[in-house]
This record gives structure tokens, C-alpha cells and sequence, in this order.
């Protein structure tokens, strides 16, 4: 099981050389075929989160939950890359999977580790400064990225003209460059809880120990990026040939759960262990680093090859995010969480998946 995330990097090279003719399969074929990836992807994600987790456990945090929070967003922006630029263009794909990674995150995860957290220690504290940084950072990036392009003039509603998509684009670049300078040099204190992982007179684990982590790491998240987009291309396709209203949501919120995996389950088990601070710091920092790594890395690719890019939400889709952000803001607001609080972002993800169902 530990080469696992080899045997995944080598499937899905196989797929991408041609090595598995696809293109050649009936549409029965491909299905099974996407199935058995899925599966394969699965159960890789939590073999490349415990690699993840002995980096995170040799650098400390909270560099450790950075080394979880840039592999998933690199895995992210890979996914909606690739599949930008694999047959027709489709301009909503990025906005519908950073959309649905911040409401599963700041519903959906948030809303199980504080009710799993609450009902285990009745109640949680946390550093109020760190989270609130996370929630300004994230709103700024938000309303700049998904909700602006809906007000904008120069464009149709919904766009930014190519100099408004590279201004934006920097500002969040710029943005989270200085929250992550804040996290780990500046502000470290005000985002470190009581269950720091690697005390100072922990003993580190030798560069030597660590090598063979970093490596299948880099190839178990390589496989995954490159048989997701295997799995996304087909459920595409699929629905497209099933006349589903709404299939770019649906791709988008399938990109988004299969990529954040990992950090749920870190975070999860932060909160289940009283650590709330690392569990925040790990799935609030997975949104607030894809707006602000994501979005440029898709505005680039945009940019560059002339392909539209449609970023504003519909108008049902920004209440829902414009509720998950107030709702967020005032949970953590008084520093101490209880199982209320994690009802209460799960309503609001319920009402989330039931509106991409019936729109």
C-alpha cells in the first residue's frame, strides 16, 4: 500500500501516453474504466495524506498545514488547466470549482469538525486573530474574483476584459503572498494552537527519512491530477449526454471533493483530537489558497491562449457564498465553538447540494 501513489503515477501516464487506447473504448467501457480510476483515486488521496503528514510533522507548524494546502491547490489548479484546454472551451469550469471548494470548506468541512469537535469536548476554543485573518483574506478574494465581475462595465456581466482579469489577478497573488508572510514569519504565533505537532525540543526527523515521503508525494499527487481529469472528462461527457442541467456544477463540485479530500480528513481528525486551530488553519487555508494561487494560475492560462473565462456567480450562488462567509465570521467570532455552530454551516451545505440537484 505505501508504493501505491507509484502504481497511480503509472496508470495514469499510461492513459495520457496512449498506452490504454480510451479514445478507442464504447462509452460502457470508458464508465467502468472511470469507476475503477475513481476508486484507484480514492484510496491514493489518503496514502498521499499520510506522506503529507510526515513532511507536515518534520517542518512543524504552521509550515506543515502549507505543505497539505499547496499540494491540494496545486492539485486543483491542474485539474481545471488541463481540462480548460482539452477540447472545447469552458468558461465556467473554474468558477464553478472554486465556488464549490469554498462552501465545502467553509460549510461542509467547517460544519463536521465543529459539530465531530463539539459533541467530543462539548466546546473548542480558538485563536480568534489567525481565523480572522483567514475570513478577511478569503472574503477580499471572493467578492474580488466571483462576485465583481458581475458589476464590472467594461465586459458582459459574469467577465473581466483581459487587463481587469491580470489586475485581479495579481491583487490576489499579492494578497495571499502577504497572509502566508503573516502565517509562517510575521503573525506565526496567531495561528499556532495548544497541539502544535512538532514541539521545539521534539526531536526532527533526518532529511534522509524524509526523501522518500517527498517523493511519492510529488508522483501519488501527479497521478491523481492526471486520472482526475480522466474521471472529470467522463462524467462530463456523460451528463452532457444525459441533457443534466447544471453539469458544470456538478463537475465542479466532483473536482472540488475529490481534491479537498485529504485536507478533510486532516482536519477532521484535528478537531477530533481538540486541536481545532490546526483543523481551521488546514481547511480554511485550502480556500483561501485556491482563490488566491487558483484563480490566477486559470486567468493565466486564459490569458495565454485566448480562451474565455467567466468568473461571476449567478445570483443564487451568491447568497449561498455571501451566507457562508457571514455565517462563518460570526461562528468564529466569539473564539469558542459547540456543536451548534456545526449545525449551523450544515444547513447551509445541505441547502448548497440541494440547489445544484434542483437549481
Amino acid at each position: 500500500m505505501r508504493l501505491l501513489p507509484v502504481g497511480t503515477f503509472i496508470l495514469a501516464a499510461a492513459c495520457q501516453s496512449g498506452l490504454l487506447p480510451l479514445d478507442d473504448l464504447g462509452f460502457s467501457a470508458r464508465t467502468v474504466l472511470s469507476l475503477l480510476a475513481a476508486c484507484v483515486v480514492f484510496v491514493t488521496v489518503f496514502m498521499v495524506l499520510r506522506n503529507a503528514e510526515a513532511v507536515a510533522h518534520r517542518v512543524g507548524e504552521p509550515y506543515g498545514t502549507l505543505v497539505l494546502t499547496l499540494a491540494v491547490t496545486a492539485i486543483e489548479a491542474s485539474v481545471i488547466i488541463s481540462m480548460m484546454l482539452h477540447g472545447e472551451n469552458n468558461p465556467t469550469l473554474a468558477r464553478e470549482s472554486v465556488f464549490s471548494t469554498v462552501m465545502i470548506v467553509c460549510t461542509g468541512v467547517v460544519g463536521v469538525c465543529l459539530t465531530f469537535g463539539g459533541w467530543r469536548h462539548l466546546h473548542q476554543d480558538i485563536m480568534r486573530q489567525g481565523t480572522s485573518s483567514y475570513l478577511g483574506v478569503m472574503i477580499a478574494l471572493t467578492v474580488l474574483t466571483l462576485v465583481l465581475p458581475n458589476f464590472t462595465l467594461t465586459t458582459s456581466p459574469g467577465t473581466f476584459s483581459p487587463m481587469q482579469l491580470a489586475f485581479v489577478s495579481t491583487l490576489s497573488l499579492l494578497l495571499y503572498g502577504a497572509f502566508v508572510f503573516a502565517q509562517t514569519v510575521r503573525y506565526r504565533g496567531d495561528f499556532i494552537g495548544e497541539l502544535d505537532p512538532r514541539p521545539d525540543n521534539a526531536p526532527e526527523t533526518p532529511a534522509e527519512a524524509l526523501a522518500p515521503n517527498i517523493v511519492l508525494l510529488v508522483l501519488g499527487l501527479t497521478g491523481i491530477v492526471l486520472l482526475t481529469e480522466l474521471i472529470a472528462g467522463s462524467i462530463e461527457d456523460g451528463l452532457a449526454a444525459l441533457q443534466v442541467a447544471q453539469s458544470d456544477a456538478i463537475v465542479g463540485a466532483f473536482i472540488a471533493t475529490l481534491v479537498l479530500m485529504p485536507e478533510a480528513v486532516s482536519a477532521i481528525r484535528s478537531a477530533l483530537r481538540n486541536d481545532l486551530q490546526r483543523s481551521l488553519n488546514v481547511a480554511l487555508g485550502s480556500a483561501c489558497a485556491t482563490i488566491g494561487l487558483t484563480i490566477p494560475a486559470v486567468s493565466a492560462a486564459s490569458l495565454i491562449t485566448g480562451r474565455g473565462l467567466t468568473l461571476g456567480l449567478g445570483s443564487g450562488d451568491t447568497v449561498l457564498l455571501l451566507l457562508a462567509l457571514a455565517i462563518s465570521v460570526i461562528s468564529f467570532g466569539t473564539g469558542r465553538t459547540t456543536v451548534l455552530t456545526g449545525l449551523v454551516h450544515l444547513v447551509v451545505f445541505v441547502a448548497y447540494l440541494f440547489l445544484i440537484i434542483v437549481p
